[in-house]
C-alpha cells in the first residue's frame, strides 16, 4: 500500500489528547516458521489513532515509531487463560499474528475494547446498532408526537425463557462447504472453519472454536460441529462469523484466508429447514470462492434423511431424546435439586456428526466436567484420619502401666502420632483456605498442601443419538492421575515394594519385639473395629429390652430379645480367636509386675560368642508370648463365657415372665436364683430384668476392656522395628487412598444417577455390588514403577469402602448442595461377619432428593450397604515401557494383571450365582461375555509387548457388567487422552455402526478439537499433548495423536 512516511511520523508524535488510547504494551510478531517460534517480548509505547496502531521504538512516549498496524480485516482476540493479560491481533490474510501483553487485566480489557472499535467493521456495527435504536424510538413514539427516548437495552432477547435454565445446549450446528476455490488453482484446499462470536450489544468479538481440517476436497463435510452450553451468552441477535482457511501444513502454522460469512442465530432457527447456505466473501470481494452450509443439530433428529419408522416409534424416539441422560438433569418440582449440580462443574461441550455404515448420521456429544469431590473427599478423609489417630493415642494411653521397654516404645509411637496429627491438621487448614478451580492440574503434583487431592480428576461422557432409540447410548469414563505419593518420591519404590521390605525388617527384629504377621495385625484391627460397632448395639438393645419390660409389651419384649440374642452371638463369635488369647498373655508379660520365672536365672556367659548370645536372646524372645502355667488362661475363658451365661439368664427370665403372663399363675418348680427373683418381682417385669441386664452389660464391658487392650498391644508391635518408617508408610497409604477414593465416589455418583431407572442395575447393586475397573497406562520403568506400586495398593484398599444411599431431607423451596459424606467405623456401619482382610472400614453416604429416593428398591432405602469390587489392569505404552520390556523387568505388570483377572472372574461367578442375565445391559455386538473372559485370560498369559488388547477386553467386560470405568496415567492428560478417545471411537464403530472409513478421522477430530485437548489446555495452558516424535515411535499405532497436536510442553 502507498503511504506518506512523514505524515505518519507527524501523526505518531502528536500530543496525547489526540489519541483514543495509549500506554505500554509488551509486543512481538508471531513467526510462521518453527525456528523462530519463540521470540522475546519487547516493551513499547503504543498509541491508537483511528484505525492505526503505532508501536514506538521503546517504552518512552517520545521515542520514534518503528511500526504502524492498520486495524482492518483483523480480529482482536483475548487469550483464553483467565489469568492472562494478553491479546492477539490476527489477520484474515494469513499474515503473522501480533501478540500484545498489558500490565494488568483491566488494562488489557481497555485495549481490547478500544482496538475492536477502531476498524471500519466496528464502526459499521455501531452505526447499525444506533440506526436500530432510532427505529425503535420512532416505533414507540407517543400519540401526541412527543418521542420517548428508550434506555440502552441491557440484554437482547434470549433463546430460552428465563427462570429455570435446562441443562442442555442452547444451540448446536454442523458445517459443510461447497465448491471451495484454493489460492493455488492447481490444488484442492485443505480447509477448516474458524467460528467467531459477534455480540452486537457488547460490541465484542470472541474466537469460539475450530472444526477439524479436511484435506484435498472442494466440498468438505466437517465432522466437528459447534455447541453452546447452557451458560453461554448467545441470543437470537448474536451473530456468528465463519472464516474458512486453507491449510498448507497440517500443523496449521501456515494458512491462507479463503473467505468468510456471517449469520444471525435467529435466522438459523427461523429458517424453514433450520439450514442456511451462505456465500463466502473473499478479501477482494469480487471472485467467488464457494459457499458454506450451516445446519442446526438436534440430538435424536437427523436432517436430509428418510425415516423408515412408524409414528409411534418416532414418538418414542423423541421421548427418549428428551429424557436422554445428559450430564445434568433438572427436577421441575419445587424443593427438589439435582444431585449432579453439586458434584460436577465447568463442563466443556463438543459435538460431532458422524456417518454410519447404513448411510445415516450419528449425533455425538462429548462432555468433560470437573468434580468438586476432588477437594471435598480429601478434606473429609483427612478429618477422619485425624479422628482415628487421636483415638489410637487414647487407646495407647489406656493400655495402663507397662514395663520400661514397652513404655519407651509406647512413648515413641505417641510422639510420632502427635507429629502426624499436627501435619494433617495443618494440611486440612490449607485445603480449607484453597479457592479456585475444582481440580488439581498436573503441574501441581509437587504442591505439598494438595498431596491428598487427586491429579486432574474429570468425568468424560459420550452421549450418542441416532434415528433409532435402540442405538442410543451413554458412556462414562472417569479420568484421574495415578493415585501416588509424588511428594514423597519413588527412590525406594512405591507402597507395594516398601510394605514388603518393611515386613522383612519386622521379622528380622523379632528378637526385640513380638512379631505378628500381617494377617494378625489385620485381624487385630478387625477386632477393634468390631468393638466400636458391636458395643453400642448391645447397649442400645438392652435398653430397648428394658423399655419393653417397663411397658409390659410381650411382642416388643420378644422382638428386643431376639435382636439382642443375635447381636450378642455375633459379639461372642468376634472374640473367639487364638490371637486374642496369645495377645492377652503377651500383654500380661509386658506389665511391670510380671516376672518370668523360667528365665530369671538366665545369665550371659562372658565366654559365649556373640552368635551364641544372640541365639539365647532369640530363644528368649520366642518365649515372650508365654504359653506356660504362670498366667491363668481360664480367667479369660470365664470372662468371655459369662457374656453368654448372662444372656441365657435373661432369656430364661423373659420366658418365665411371658409364661407367667399367659397362665396367670405361678408354676411350682424347684427353687432357683431366677425363681427367687420372679417370686419377689412377679408384678414388675422391669425389676425382674434390670439386675440381669446390668450383669450382661458388666460382662460385655469387661470383655471389651481386655480385648481392646490386647489388640492395641498387638498394633503397638507393628511399629516396633522402625517407628518412623512404619508411620511414613501409614501416611503414604493415607495419601494414595484419599486420591483413589475421590475418584471412586465421583464414578459412583454419576453411575447411580445415570441408572436410577434401570431396575436390573439397582438389583445388581444391592445384591452383588458394583464392579469398578481401573485401566492403567504406567510403564514398569524408573519412577513410574513406583507410581504403579502405589496405585495397586490404593485400589486394593478400595475394597474397604461401602456406599449407602440416604434421603436428603430438604425444606420446601430450600437450596442445598447434596454432597456425599464419608464416615468412619464409629458412624453406624452395619455389621457383617466376613473373612475379607481389610485395614479399616469406611462408608460413603450419597444423598438423593426425595423424588429420586422413592424409585430405589426397598433394600437400598433400608440402608443396605452397597459393596464395590475394584479391579486393575495395566499396560505400559510409552518409550519407557519399551526399555522395560527389552532391558528391564515387567513382572510387576504381569502379576497385577493376573491377580486382578482372578478378582474379575470371582465377581462374574458371584453374579452368575445370584442374578439373572437380564440385569445386564444390551449391546449391538453379539460376542458372549464368556468369550471375552476367555480372550482376556489368553492375552494376559501370552508374553506380547504392549498388548493393549488386554485393556480393550477389560473395558468391554466392565461395560457389559454394568461397571464403572476409570483410566489413568501419570497425570491423566496425555496417554489418558489417547486411550479415552480411542475407546470412544471403538465403541462408535462396534456398537453404533460408525463407518470404517471415518474411524481415523473421528479419532483425529476428538484428539484435535475435542474435550481432551481442552484438558491439556487447562492443565498446562497449552493446547498440545506433551509428546515428541521419538516417544510416539514407541507408542502403539492408534495411541498416537494427529500431527500438530503434540510438541514440547511443560507437564
Amino acid at each position: 500500500m502507498k503511504f506518506n512516511s512523514a505524515e505518519l511520523l507527524s501523526i505518531a508524535q502528536k500530543p496525547p489528547i489526540c489519541f483514543e488510547k495509549e500506554g505500554i504494551l509488551k509486543t512481538c510478531r508471531k513467526s510462521t516458521t518453527k525456528q523462530r517460534k519463540h521470540q522475546e517480548l519487547t516493551e513499547r509505547w503504543c498509541r491508537l489513532k483511528g484505525n492505526l496502531l503505532f508501536l514506538m521504538k521503546n517504552r518512552s512516549s517520545t521515542s520514534d515509531p518503528v511500526e504502524v498496524i492498520v486495524l482492518e480485516r483483523c480480529d482482536i482476540v483475548e487469550c483464553r487463560d483467565n489469568r492472562s493479560t494478553a491479546l492477539t491481533i490476527t489477520f484474515q490474510s494469513g499474515e503473522p499474528e501480533i501478540y500484545l501483553e498489558a500490565v494488568s487485566k483491566s488494562e488489557c480489557g481497555d485495549w481490547i475494547a478500544a482496538l475492536r472499535e477502531a476498524n471500519s467493521e466496528g464502526l459499521q456495527r455501531r452505526i447499525a446498532y444506533l440506526q436500530q435504536l432510532i427505529m425503535e424510538i420512532k416505533a414507540n413514539s407517543s400519540p401526541d408526537g412527543t418521542h420517548q427516548i428508550l434506555p440502552l437495552p441491557k440484554m437482547p432477547s434470549p433463546l430460552i425463557s428465563t427462570g429455570k435454565v435446562p441443562f442442555e445446549p442452547k444451540l448446536e450446528f454442523s458445517l459443510a462447504c461447497k465448491e471451495l476455490v484454493a489460492t493455488a488453482r492447481d490444488r484442492k484446499p485443505n480447509s477448516f472453519v474458524q467460528i467467531t462470536i459477534i455480540n452486537p450489544a457488547q460490541q465484542s468479538l470472541t474466537r469460539y472454536s475450530n472444526t477439524e481440517t479436511v484435506e484435498g476436497t472442494r466440498d468438505p463435510v466437517f465432522l466437528t460441529g459447534a455447541t453452546f452450553p447452557p451458560g453461554y451468552p448467545i441470543y437470537e441477535e448474536t451473530r456468528v462469523k465463519l472464516t474458512v482457511y486453507d491449510v498448507k501444513e497440517k500443523s496449521q502454522e501456515t494458512r491462507s484466508f479463503l473467505g468468510s460469512a456471517t449469520f444471525a442465530v435467529g435466522d438459523l432457527l427461523k429458517s424453514e429447514e433450520q439450514t442456511l447456505t451462505i456465500n463466502l466473501s473473499p478479501l477482494d470481494g469480487s471472485s467467488k470462492v464457494g459457499t458454506i452450509v450451516v445446519s442446526n443439530l438436534k440430538m435424536g433428529e437427523n436432517e436430509n434423511e428418510e425415516t423408515d419408522h412408524t409414528p409411534g416409534e418416532a414418538l418414542r424416539q423423541k421421548s427418549a431424546s428428551f429424557c436422554g441422560s445428559l450430564l445434568h438433569r433438572t427436577i421441575n418440582d419445587p424443593g427438589e435439586f439435582s444431585l449432579l449440580e453439586s458434584v460436577f462443574k465447568n463442563i466443556i461441550w463438543k459435538v460431532y456428526r458422524l456417518p454410519t455404515t447404513n448411510g445415516r448420521w450419528l449425533c455425538v456429544r462429548e462432555q468433560m466436567a470437573e468434580s468438586t469431590l476432588s477437594f471435598l473427599i480429601p478434606k473429609q478423609m483427612i478429618a477422619l484420619f485425624i479422628e482415628e489417630d487421636m483415638r489410637r493415642l487414647q487407646d495407647l494411653e489406656e493400655l495402663g502401666e507397662l514395663s520400661a521397654h514397652w513404655d519407651t516404645l509406647r512413648q515413641n509411637v505417641t510422639i510420632h502420632y502427635q507429629h502426624m496429627i499436627s501435619s494433617y491438621q495443618e494440611m486440612l487448614t490449607e485445603l480449607n483456605k484453597f479457592s479456585g478451580s475444582s481440580f488439581k492440574p498436573s503441574c501441581s503434583r509437587g504442591e505439598k498442601k494438595l498431596e491428598f487431592v487427586p491429579v486432574n480428576l474429570h468425568l468424560q461422557r459420550m452421549h450418542i443419538q441416532s434415528n433409532s432409540a435402540k442405538t442410543d447410548g451413554i458412556y462414562d469414563i472417569v479420568t484421574i492421575g495415578a493415585p501416588a505419593a509424588h511428594i514423597r518420591g519413588f527412590r525406594n519404590g512405591g507402597l507395594r515394594r516398601q510394605l514388603y521390605r518393611f515386613e522383612g525388617e519386622k521379622r528380622n527384629s523379632a528378637y526385640q519385639y513380638i512379631y505378628y504377621s500381617p494377617e494378625d495385625t489385620t485381624k487385630a484391627k478387625e477386632v477393634i473395629t468390631n468393638i466400636y460397632k458391636l458395643q453400642p448395639l448391645v447397649l442400645s438393645n438392652t435398653d430397648l429390652l428394658l423399655t419393653a419390660a417397663r411397658q409390659r409389651s410381650s411382642d416388643n419384649l420378644k422382638d428386643s430379645l431376639k435382636t439382642l440374642s443375635e447381636i450378642t452371638e455375633q459379639f461372642v463369635h468376634a472374640f473367639e480367636d487364638q490371637l486374642l488369647r496369645s495377645a492377652l498373655l503377651a500383654l500380661h508379660k509386658a506389665r511391670p509386675s510380671y516376672v518370668n520365672k523360667r528365665h530369671t536365672g538366665l545369665i550371659h556367659n562372658p565366654d559365649d560368642t556373640e552368635q551364641q548370645r544372640e541365639n539365647n536372646e532369640r530363644r528368649s524372645s520366642k518365649d515372650s508370648i508365654p504359653h506356660h502355667a504362670e498366667y491363668d488362661e481360664e480367667d479369660w475363658d470365664r470372662v468371655w463365657v459369662n457374656v453368654g451365661k448372662s444372656l441365657n439368664c435373661i432369656i430364661a427370665m423373659v420366658d418365665r415372665l411371658l409364661e407367667q403372663s399367659n397362665t396367670g399363675q405361678e408354676c411350682e418348680l424347684e427353687p432357683s436364683p431366677v425363681d427367687q427373683i420372679v417370686a419377689s418381682a412377679s408384678d414388675d417385669w422391669y425389676e425382674g430384668l434390670y439386675p440381669l441386664v446390668v450383669t450382661l452389660k458388666d460382662c460385655v464391658k469387661e470383655v471389651i476392656d481386655r480385648a481392646k487392650k490386647a489388640m492395641v498391644f498387638v498394633l503397638l508391635q507393628d511399629c516396633g522395628s522402625n517407628i518412623p518408617q512404619a508411620l511414613a508408610l501409614h501416611q503414604r497409604r493415607d495419601v494414595v487412598f484419599s486420591q483413589a477414593l475421590a475418584g471412586l465416589v465421583c464414578g459412583f455418583v454419576i453411575k447411580l444417577h445415570t441408572c436410577l431407572q434401570d431396575q436390573g442395575f439397582l438389583l445388581q447393586l444391592h445384591t452383588v455390588g458394583l464392579l469398578v475397573q481401573f485401566e492403567g497406562l504406567l510403564s514398569t520403568y524408573s519412577e513410574e514403577i513406583g507410581m504403579l506400586e502405589d496405585m495397586s495398593i490404593a485400589i486394593i484398599d478400595l475394597q474397604k469402602v461401602a456406599f449407602k444411599v440416604v434421603e436428603a431431607h430438604l425444606e420446601e423451596n430450600a437450596s442445598a448442595d447434596l454432597y456425599p459424606i464419608v464416615t468412619g467405623i464409629r458412624n453406624g456401619l452395619r455389621y457383617h461377619v466376613e473373612k475379607t482382610v481389610r485395614r479399616d472400614f469406611y462408608t460413603v453416604e450419597v444423598q438423593l432428593p426425595s423424588k429420586l429416593f422413592e424409585v430405589l428398591p426397598q433394600e437400598i432405602k433400608d440402608g443396605k450397604l452397597l459393596r464395590v469390587h475394584p479391579v486393575f489392569f495395566n499396560i505400559g505404552i510409552n518409550e519407557q515401557q519399551t526399555l522395560a520390556e527389552r532391558f528391564g523387568d515387567i513382572s510387576l505388570q504381569e502379576i497385577i494383571n493376573q491377580e486382578n483377572f482372578k478378582l474379575l472372574s470371582k465377581y462374574y461367578k458371584l453374579f452368575q450365582e445370584k442374578l439373572p442375565s437380564d440385569c445386564l445391559p444390551r449391546f449391538q455386538t453379539q460376542i458372549d461375555i464368556k468369550e471375552l473372559f476367555q480372550s482376556l485370560s489368553q492375552n494376559i498369559q501370552v508374553r506380547k509387548r504392549k498388548n493393549v488388547e488386554v485393556l480393550k477386553l477389560a473395558a468391554s467386560i466392565c461395560r457389559r457388567l454394568n461397571g464403572i470405568r476409570f483410566t489413568s496415567c501419570k497425570s491423566a492428560k496425555d496417554r489418558t487422552s489417547m486411550s479415552v478417545t480411542l475407546e470412544q471411537c471403538v465403541i462408535l464403530q462396534e456398537e453404533h455402526s460408525l463407518h470404517p472409513d471415518y474411524f481415523v478421522r473421528a479419532l483425529d477430530c476428538m484428539r484435535r478439537e475435542g474435550c481432551r485437548i481442552e484438558n491439556a489446555q487447562k492443565n498446562i495452558n497449552c493446547r498440545k499433548y506433551a509428546f515428541n516424535m521419538i516417544q510416539l515411535m514407541a507408542f502403539p499405532k492408534y495411541y498416537r495423536p494427529p500431527d500438530g497436536t503434540y510438541g514440547k510442553a511443560d507437564t
